[in-house]
């Protein structure tokens, strides 16, 4: 595990903001951290990063003891706590530049970071001229510059529209696939962590309530059968006529509860022989979102 946390509890004040977490996040991995606001997601955050002292419980990461080997282990960690400090007056290079002297890290790397996240040719544009997407990324540039194992990320498509929601996603998968990075990612848009994620932590009111591999999140729903008919009302109503049972119905669509292929063949044989017209029928796992919803709202 490239972070282990055990009995992670951090107060302030009164408030319990996170409650004895312990995070698992394994090697090359690209870790979701999913939460509503106020959940606890950046103080779990600033706690890895050591800009909030441990109260109560104990942070390993790379295996070590984060207190004790705290210089160590914060030179392997790029961070990105929602927006990228970079300096608008100065270009994408010369941003990159003055991070590399403040590292002392080889000027080498500028360019091989600029090209790493398809900056190079905006590289002598102002900073403050870039769209939120190019921000973003010049901002994971800065984080990877000195060549960190771990990738800590708050919230960034905070704020990004769809292209730089995509170039972001995009750039996190290739540095897991190609360069062997372990991204940890804070986000409440479940839609992106679900395109790109490997593994989940959800948390809320600093609780984790689940975690464990996307397959596992996806395996806690139960699939369904979705029809598209006409008539949707009557048609579920002849369905329990006929002993299935209907999980919900709206103006669109029956849901059936999914057991097998032939169900789904006989729902439909059934329906067509009685006139419905089926436009539709398929199995459908609950998405992200609502696993999200159901989880957090039963606890």
């Amino acid at each position: 595990m490239v972070i282990d946390t055990a009995g992670l509890t951090f107060n302030f004040g009164k408030q319990t903001v996170v409650k004895s977490l312990s995070l698992q996040v394994p090697e090359g991995s690209i870790y979701g951290f999913l939460g509503p606001n106020g959940a606890g997601k950046t103080t779990t955050i600033k706690l890895l990063m050591n800009l909030l002292q441990v109260q109560e419980g104990d942070i390993n990461i790379f295996g070590k003891e984060l207190k004790s080997n705290r210089i160590e282990i914060l030179s392997q960690i790029g961070s990105l706590i929602e927006q990228p400090a970079i300096y608008a007056h100065l270009t994408g290079r010369e941003n990159l530049l003055n991070r590399a002297l403040l590292l002392q890290v080889p000027k080498s790397r500028v360019d091989e970071m600029l090209n790493l996240v398809h900056l190079t040719q905006a590289a002598n544009k102002k900073a403050g001229q870039y769209s939120l997407g190019m921000k973003q990324r010049l901002g994971i540039a800065l984080a990877l510059l000195s060549d960190p194992k771990l990738l800590i990320l708050d919230e960034p498509t905070n704020g990004l529209d769809p292209n730089g929601i995509i170039e972001v996603r995009e750039l996190l998968i290739r540095l897991v696939k190609e360069h062997g990075k372990t991204v940890f990612v804070s986000s409440h848009l479940l839609l992106e962590i679900e395109r790109m994620a490997t593994h989940v932590g959800i948390i809320n009111f600093g609780e984790l309530l689940f975690q464990g591999s996307i397959g596992e999140l996806q395996s806690l729903s139960k699939p369904q059968v979705q029809i598209e008919v006409n008539n949707t009302a009557d048609a579920a109503n002849y369905l329990k006529r006929n002993n299935y049972e209907v999980s919900d119905a709206d103006s669109e669509y029956i849901y059936v509860p999914y057991s097998t292929k032939q169900q789904m063949a006989e729902i439909n044989a059934l329906l067509n022989q009685m006139g419905y017209m089926v436009y539709s029928i398929n199995k459908q796992q609950k998405d992200l979102e609502k696993l999200f919803l159901s989880i957090t709202q039963s606890n």
